[in-house]
């Protein structure tokens, strides 16, 4: 037998041992894995697009959508993959999703003029990271000079923390490029007379839906928006619940009782009834609000896709 035939059949019986082998040590190990917590599910980013550019041959504005798609798959499986009852998307620490952030801050190092990942950055992270979110949109200014719609997301990300001044320097910046539109020097002044005030917030939101660019902003815009609706139609059905307790000395039994006590008082406000199927006052996702007899007070079912919070 020829050397080489020698090796050859050396190497097939090797293989022929070793793949069992293999197989079984890798199913193995599979079975006595230490589970890891949460916290240690991400692996860091090992490419950092601020190293990478210029050494891609230009091809930067794709490995900048890269980033871009792996962020919105990144939130979407940290949702799919979450076993908690209910996800407050106001608040989205407790799926620990650290690296949102830098897989943004890398797609814009990688195109600069990434208008759509900025826009989501300040969109998402203030429900993650409030800083990051100023941080990311403030890159994007700093990038895009002539940006306005920048300008609003940061007044806007300011208006959430009650910053109003810093809401208003940032409206008024905006306000100030051209081709801004005219409601940008008008929430600067609203941002210093009435920051905090509901209409203020419908305003913005109202805003927000009508110059969206994607899909995630428009979203965030329409639930806010309902939002508002609720939480004036619960101011309306709790005043029509004072004065019938006033007037009978208890609380009815149920809030169907009250339709026609809310009827009456419907014309001078620009709210409507919501009543589904089953006769429920609803709010505008469609879930009955709640009545607490105690207190003879209505809400916001918690199970409603309303934000628990302004």
């Amino acid at each position: 037998m020829t050397r080489f035939r020698k090796d050859l059949l050396i190497l097939i019986i090797v293989l022929a041992l070793g793949l069992p082998v293999s197989a079984y040590l890798s199913d193995r190990s599979n079975r006595v894995r230490t589970k890891l917590p949460a916290s240690y599910e991400d692996e860091d980013l090992s490419l950092q697009g601020r190293k990478l550019k210029g050494w891609v041959l230009g091809a930067e504005g794709l490995l900048a959508d890269w980033y871009w798609m792996w962020s919105l798959q990144y939130i979407g499986n940290k949702l799919v993959k979450s076993d908690a009852e209910f996800i407050d998307l106001e608040d989205l620490t407790p799926l620990n999703p650290r690296l949102l952030y830098p897989m943004l801050d890398n797609a814009t190092d990688l195109d600069p003029k990434f208008l759509a990942a900025y826009s989501y950055g300040a969109i998402v992270l203030p429900a993650i990271d409030v800083d990051k979110a100023i941080a990311i949109t403030r890159k994007g200014i700093r990038d895009n000079p002539g940006s306005w719609r920048l300008r609003q997301y940061l007044g806007f990300i300011y208006w959430r923390q009650k910053d109003y001044e810093n809401a208003a320097i940032a409206y008024e910046e905006g306000a100030s490029i051209e081709g801004a539109p005219d409601f940008m020097r008008q929430m600067a002044a609203i941002m210093r007379t009435a920051g905090g005030n509901r209409e203020t917030a419908r305003a913005i939101y109202r805003q927000m839906l009508d110059h969206a660019e994607d899909e995630g902003a428009r979203t965030n815009a329409e639930r806010r928006l309902m939002q508002l609706d609720a939480l004036d139609e619960v101011d309306l059905i709790n005043s029509v619940l004072a004065e019938i307790v006033e007037q009978r000395g208890r609380c009815p039994g149920r809030l169907e009782d009250i339709i026609p006590a809310i009827r009456k008082v419907l014309p001078g406000t620009s709210r409507e009834l919501r009543i589904d199927g089953d006769g429920n006052l609803v709010d505008p996702s469609g879930v009955p609000y709640l009545l607490d007899r105690g207190k003879c007070f209505a809400r916001i079912d918690p199970a409603s896709r309303i934000p628990r919070s302004l």
